[in-house]
Order: C-alpha cells, then sequence, then structure tokens
C-alpha cells in the first residue's frame, strides 16, 4: 500500500500560504485533500498528496524555498508522540535512533537512516511516495525538520559539516544559506546531513531518566497490530474521500496503491468488509455533523456521499431510529425529550 502520512505533516501551512498572499484552500483540494482536515493533525493521508500540495505551492507562490518555510513553522510537539520519547534519550545519538525507528509512525514515506565512519556521522534521508513525483520541497522540509531537530539538542551555534540535495540549486540559494550556513550542497548524491559523529555523544539536556519509562511506554503503544493498522487505513482514506464524492473501494485502493481484491483481502483477514468501514465512518461522522448546526441536511448528504438526502435520511433513520431533523432536535435540546 502507498505510504501515509499525519496531517501534522502540513502543521502551519495554511499560515505560510497567507504569508505569502495566497489562498490554501484552491490548493488543497486541488490535491485532492479536506481543508476541514488540516485541524486532525493525528488523520492519515496518502504521502504523495502532501508532496504534490507542496510543490504546487511553491508554483503558484513562486517562493522556491516553501518546504524550507514550512518546517520554519514547525514545532518539536509535531511529532507527536515520537517527540516525547525522543527528548527523553540521554544524548543525541539515541534519540536519533530513536527517530530513526519509530519515524513510521508519523510518516510512512520518510525514511532517515544514520551511518558512523571515521569520526564522520551521516544522516541519509530518503523519500518513498510509492509513485514517481517531484519532491524537491518534500526534500527540502524533511531535511530542514531534522536539522532544526539538531539545532535543538546541540544548540543555536552548532553547524553541520555539509547540508545536501540531490536537486539543482534554486535561483538563488539566499533563504538555503541562511537557514543551514554556507556548507549546503546542491546536485549532490544524497539528501541529508553530515556532521562530527562526536556531536552525537553530546548529553540530552532535556532528558529525565525517570520519565524515560513512560515515554517509551507511549511509543510502544503506537504499533498497532497488523490488522488495526489496515483497518485505520481504510477508514482514514474514506474519510478523506467521502466529502469530494470519491469513496468507492475502487477509488481507496487507488490511494492505497493497490488493487480493490487487496483490499477486500485485508480486511477479510481481520473479520470487516468495505462496506462496514464504509458504515461505521457514516456514523461517526453524521453523529457530529447532524449534531452541528453547521451543516444543512442536504450538506450533510453530500459530504457522506449520499446520491440524495432523502437515501441519506433513511440510511440516518435506520441506524439511529430517528430521522435526521429529530435526532438533530434532540442533541441540541435535550432537555426537551
Amino acid at each position: 500500500m502507498k505510504p501515509l502520512a499525519r496531517y501534522a505533516s502540513l502543521h502551519g501551512y495554511v499560515d505560510l500560504c497567507h504569508s505569502f498572499g495566497i489562498d490554501p484552500v484552491p490548493l488543497i483540494r486541488e490535491a485532492g485533500l479536506d481543508p476541514a482536515s488540516l485541524n486532525l493533525q493525528d488523520r492519515w493521508l496518502p504521502a504523495s498528496a502532501i508532496a504534490v500540495l507542496l510543490e504546487r505551492s511553491a508554483a503558484v507562490s513562486g517562493r522556491q524555498d516553501f518546504g524550507l518555510r514550512l518546517a520554519e513553522m514547525r514545532r518539536f510537539s509535531n511529532l507527536g508522540p515520537l517527540s516525547l520519547a525522543i527528548r527523553e534519550e540521554p544524548d543525541v545519538r539515541s534519540a536519533l535512533q530513536m527517530l530513526v525507528r519509530y519515524q513510521h509512525t508519523y510518516n510512512e514515506a520518510v525514511l532517515t537512516r544514520l551511518f558512523e565512519t571515521e569520526g564522520l556521522a551521516t544522516l541519509r534521508v530518503e523519500l518513498d511516495f510509492g509513485e514517481p513525483l517531484e519532491s524537491r520541497q518534500s526534500a527540502e522540509l524533511a531535511v530542514a525538520v531534522l536539522y532544526r531537530l539538531l539545532r535543538g539538542f546541540l544548540g543555536p551555534h552548532w553547524k553541520a559539516l555539509a547540508v545536501c540535495f540531490t536537486h539543482r540549486p534554486p535561483d538563488s540559494a539566499a533563504a538555503h544559506r541562511k537557514f543551514f550556513g554556507p556548507t549546503i550542497r546542491f546536485d549532490h548524491d544524497f539528501n541529508g546531513i553530515s556532521l562530527v559523529a562526536s556531536d552525537l555523544d553530546s548529553e540530552n539536556k532535556m532528558s529525565d531518566a525517570l520519565m524515560r519509562p513512560y515515554a517509551q511506554h507511549v511509543l510502544e503503544s503506537l504499533e498497532s497490530p497488523k490488522g488495526a493498522v489496515i483497518v485505520d487505513r481504510v477508514r482514514d482514506v474514506i474519510e478523506l474521500l467521502m466529502p469530494i464524492g470519491r469513496c468507492s473501494v475502487d477509488q481507496v485502493a487507488r490511494s492505497l496503491g493497490v488493487d480493490r481484491r487487496t483490499v477486500h483481502r485485508h480486511l477479510a483477514e481481520v473479520g470487516e468488509t468495505y462496506s462496514s468501514i464504509l458504515n461505521a465512518a457514516r456514523v461517526d461522522l453524521a453523529q457530529r455533523m447532524v449534531g452541528s448546526s453547521r451543516y444543512s441536511m442536504v450538506e450533510v448528504a453530500e459530504l457522506l456521499s449520499f446520491s440524495a438526502p432523502s437515501n441519506f435520511s433513511r440510511w440516518f433513520r435506520t441506524q439511529f431510529g430517528l430521522s435526521p431533523r429529530a435526532w438533530q432536535d434532540r442533541m441540541q435540546h435535550p432537555e426537551d425529550s
């Protein structure tokens, strides 16, 4: 299946677009994403959609440093539970090893590897979106986030021996030199960072030995059983595609990089069907949407991919025993029930 990433990967995207005077909503929708989902930081989406969005945003804004600027808006906490575990490691080396081991819990398309030889340490960043894509902005975002993480551990005056990118230099590299320093290299044979290996021995001053077992327990809890991962992936893509009317099993399968038979087979192995997951997603979303006065019933029907409001009403009555309007009134005025 195609790699996924958390919406947290786009933290700061909307604000960055506004700072460049461009409207982010059409760009988000053009990439096949739902603008409202950007607030759901722990929801998963195809990593390829992020790559497409970043490249298009760079083109529209005219900013070749778009990915770099997005990295500047990141916070350590955007790594979610992974940030908690990394922060409690005793030194920089173990923190990076933790990042390498568990990065898939945050972004499955980014693979970071740490190599050490003859006093030199190299962090190589590889990107795999499951299909050929332009990845300049994604590469700069990933390497810049890693660079900021190292500076967080090693201090604001720390400098890398080299920061490398496989793509060509921008028309002006001033922003890149300001961010990374004078040792930036383009047209290199890998994306990543080279540093003195002894830097990795530096103590992590944020670490608290008493917190380490708890942080490790939290991180290990993210390793869901295989069946749960499959169900979560299918449901996340359903919820992503449903508002734009493209949540058929074929379209979900394409988003995951497999065929429909593979989706059915994986779900059958854990006692689920595509229809059961689609219905569960609709039930959850319907409760939230109908319970709110933000959406009309026609809008709810459309967002849940029903062909007509009457079909949605019949389905809703079957699920909840009430019409959508009656259920909404009960939720909004429980004292009258």
